[in-house]
């Protein structure tokens, strides 16, 4: 049997929806149908980045409620593991979901339980890992946060199975991730990497984009780069509908 492929579905939610708007669960679904075979798909979410927060499992356990084609489970890591053996729970998934929240606080977590080569043996195994906000920056090398405090800082401690950084909810006008981004790629202090618009996300097989997808219309993702005169040079990289 040929080796699963090493796949990261990286995205942005959309933070600013509509009054009573539900979360869309296209990027959920798309993240499932990644996953190889045809029988059930073992999907873990794991909440770490809200401090395991109940409302955010409530979410997710909703969209999968009922499914028969899905084996769903949760990883919380407070105040102890909900399973006794992490290793052996996550490496005999085929998706892992990792929540939105804080990206220092959860890589902090999950280094405390040893998790960094847990996550890169369940990579190597093809094991699809996706993720949204911090779920999305914590495979890459790194990003903007406002994890530390309102402003948005640098945050270079990611794992690193993607050897870019990002920058998430890149549409927003209420904060200055977009221009701060680019600003940290232009700098150096960051290296040069993808961002993605809210309702956008990035598919990776192996180390390179194999495509971008949006579950909104007129979004995109970005491509970004230093350039020579100190500056930044970004490249809009459109999305397929899902």
């Amino acid at each position: 049997m040929p080796a699963r492929p090493r796949q990261v579905f990286a995205f942005s939610g959309v933070l600013n929806r509509p009054p009573g708007e539900k979360r869309d669960p296209a990027f959920l679904e798309y993240a499932v149908s990644l996953a190889a075979g045809d029988g059930k798909k073992r999907v873990c979410f794991i909440p770490t980045a809200t401090g395991d927060s109940p409302s955010a499992i409530e979410a997710v356990t909703e969209v999968f409620a009922g499914r028969e084609d899905v084996d769903f489970s949760v990883l919380t890591l407070f105040t102890q593991p909900s399973v006794s053996d992490i290793q052996a729970h996550l490496t005999a998934q085929d998706v892992l979901l990792v929540g939105g929240g804080s990206v220092v606080n959860l890589m902090a977590v999950w280094r405390a339980h040893d998790l960094a080569p847990v996550m890169r043996e369940c990579w190597e195994a093809g094991v699809v890992l996706a993720g949204w906000s911090a779920g999305s920056l914590c495979w890459h090398r790194g990003g903007p946060t406002d994890s530390f405090s309102d402003s948005l800082a640098v945050f270079t401690d990611g794992l690193g199975l993607l050897p870019y950084s990002n920058g998430v909810h890149d549409s927003l006008d209420d904060q200055p991730r977009r221009r701060v981004y680019r600003e940290y790629v232009a700098s150096g202090e960051l290296p040069a990497g993808y961002a993605t618009e809210d309702g956008v996300g990035l598919h990776y097989i192996g180390t390179g984009l194999h495509e971008a997808v949006a579950m909104r219309d007129g979004a995109q993702a970005w491509w970004v780069e230093p350039s020579p005169d100190g500056g930044y040079h970004d490249k809009p990289i459109p999305p397929r509908r899902l």
